[in-house]
């Protein structure tokens, strides 16, 4: 986790007025909007942020800023609430978002034909094109972003429990390497709010899988019950990020838990259970 130290509030219509505790965050207000930005992309000419629930039309139950799932909202609704979000970053950008599977395959966009919602069965996006926004929509998985300031090329990767034994981030990286011409230690990363190790209760299947690809597995997990324990996916995409070639003083995790934080976040975990819906964050990056 980063260090804790003082965080601001950038408020476009008004002066700095919260406080929080994630070192390399801010957050951004505009029109009942919040999103939280990691303050070296953006410093390194990337914009960024991470969306919350607040300030849209969604009811999940009421006001609600849903970025995706059309099958549990109307278009109008969905579309609303992206204009809204997209409104809070300047320059009128575009956004490009995929069809997630909770898997390892990665959309490489570099045309403007490209962007869009696609139907491309794939849960990270990579790109170095100007003028677009690649997203990627969660509800407690955890959202991680990549620039480049050398380049100019970014990455936006879903990584559930699956993407995350999958090396989805790590793969993310090499396909900077391999289509951009990327040196991982010039890269800046950011972990977004997600269900963290303290909340995340896993069973015996996530752990056999983790098994297989993490020998530390001891580290990301912590037992509560018979086959049960609280996995911290936060650390373990850290950590493929590290062992990708990503400086350790580069990556800014966010401590942010979305089942702590429902007032804030969606959370797949505690709302689909209780209401048999709930809404999708979305996790945005590209050039300035």
């Amino acid at each position: 986790m980063s260090t804790p130290m003082e965080m601001i509030i950038e408020n476009t219509s008004g002066p700095a007025e919260e406080t929080l505790t994630d070192s390399g965050f801010y957050w951004r207000e505009r029109d009942g909007i919040k999103v939280l930005v990691c303050s070296p992309l953006e410093a390194a000419g990337f914009v960024n942020g991470f969306s919350t629930r607040l300030g849209g039309v969604s009811p999940f139950p009421s006001g609600d800023l849903n970025l995706a799932g059309f099958n549990e909202d109307t278009a109008e609704n969905i579309y609303e609430n992206r204009r809204r979000f997209l409104s809070v970053f300047d320059g009128q950008p575009r956004l490009a978002t995929v069809w997630q599977v909770h898997g390892n395959d990665i959309k490489t966009i570099r045309s403007v034909e490209q962007i869009g919602d696609s139907d491309d069965k794939c849960d990270a996006i990579t790109s170095d094109l100007s003028g677009i926004l690649a997203g990627v929509k969660t509800a407690d998985c955890v959202p991680v972003l990549i620039g480049d300031p050398v380049t100019g090329a970014f990455a936006a990767i879903h990584a559930g429990w699956r993407g995350t034994v999958e090396s989805i981030v790590s793969k993310s990286v090499e396909n900077l390497q391999s289509n951009f011409g990327a040196d991982p230690n010039d890269l800046i990363a950011a972990i977004g709010p997600a269900a963290c190790g303290r909340r995340y209760e896993v069973g015996k299947d996530v752990i056999d899988h983790f098994s297989k690809n993490f020998p530390d597995l001891a580290k990301y997990f912590t037992p509560t019950r018979e086959g049960h324990a609280l996995v911290d996916l936060h650390a373990a995409n850290r950590d493929q990020l590290i062992a990708a070639g990503v400086e350790s003083a580069n990556i800014h995790t966010s401590s942010l838990c979305t089942m702590e934080r429902p007032d804030l976040f969606f959370s797949y975990r505690i709302e689909k259970r209780k209401y048999g819906k709930t809404g999708r964050l979305m996790s945005v990056i590209g050039r300035k």
